[in-house]
């Protein structure tokens, strides 16, 4: 089964990422993947560790040099991944003339002050009030703010689900109107293998959750290994292409400047 793309990968051109787009570049081709995006986190909020750190020009002139490099051999796109857009809309208005983006993750990291990888607050809050939280937050995110593709829904699950585990029917009137906005957007959700690669286990968004997206007529998505380094690239794909598929949705969503084609799987 051929994987289209892998659409959400951090270098180190993000904090967090620990190896070059080159060497993402060179482990996507060993891999025999047609197209990559690289998808820098944009970080501005107050309780941030390093907000700011990525720099869209240096980054981008790298991209096209590597486009160069590997003609031919590897589809090379511009992404970025906003975090809570919608609570700081000018530094994402800004930051997106700083480079020709083909497209433009959205994703909430923070609710208020809590991390949603921090497991000091999933330790002293309920499942309830985690995840009724950061649902609620990520519909404001979807009311106001400008991207094309909603990153991995059901994020606390990854820490939360080994504390005190994770039942999506609990939160379905909550997670249905987070669709519902998605699909009146026509937005694409991020279909995210990266709580694979962790104790959870945990597919973003939960495959029960796709179900539901394609039950109320949702087709838009992408697929993303949330690569942090060149070993991960890729991983775990092949497993949220067969979620994809087991929910009935037959297309993923290809971006080039910000404009959508849907392929066919």
């Amino acid at each position: 089964m051929k994987i289209p793309h892998d659409y959400h990968m951090h270098s180190n051109f993000s904090e967090d990422g620990a190896s070059s787009p080159e060497e993402m570049c060179r482990q996507a081709i060993k891999l025999g993947l047609p197209e990559i995006g690289f998808t820098e986190h944009w970080d501005v909020g107050p309780y941030e560790k390093n907000p700011r750190f990525f720099q869209p020009e240096p980054w981008y002139a790298e991209l096209e040099r590597l486009r160069e490099l590997f003609t031919g051999q590897l589809t090379i796109r511009a992404g970025i991944e906003l975090a809570e857009p919608h609570l700081y809309p000018q530094a994402a208005v800004d930051v997106l003339k700083r480079a020709p983006f083909d497209y433009v993750l959205g994703s909430v990291h923070f609710v208020g002050p809590h991390f949603m990888f921090d497991e000091a607050y999933f330790r002293t809050h309920t499942a309830d009030e985690v995840y009724r939280a950061y649902f609620a937050e990520v519909e404001r995110l979807l009311q106001t703010a400008n991207f094309d593709i909603l990153a991995h829904l059901d994020v606390p699950a990854r820490t939360g689900k080994p504390i005190f585990g994770y039942d999506p029917t609990r939160y379905e009137d909550q997670i249905r109107s987070i669709l519902h906005m998605v699909i009146e957007r026509k937005l694409a959700l991020d279909v995210n293998a990266a709580g694979l690669r962790k104790t959870a286990q945990n597919m973003m968004p939960d495959p029960l959750i796709l179900k539901w997206y394609a039950g109320m007529g949702g087709e838009r998505l992408t697929l993303g290994s949330d690569a942090h380094a060149a070993s991960q690239v890729g991983l775990h794909l092949d497993a949220a292409l067969d979620a994809v598929r087991l929910a009935g949705l037959t297309h993923v969503t290809q971006f080039e400047r910000r404009l959508e084609e849907l392929i066919l799987l």
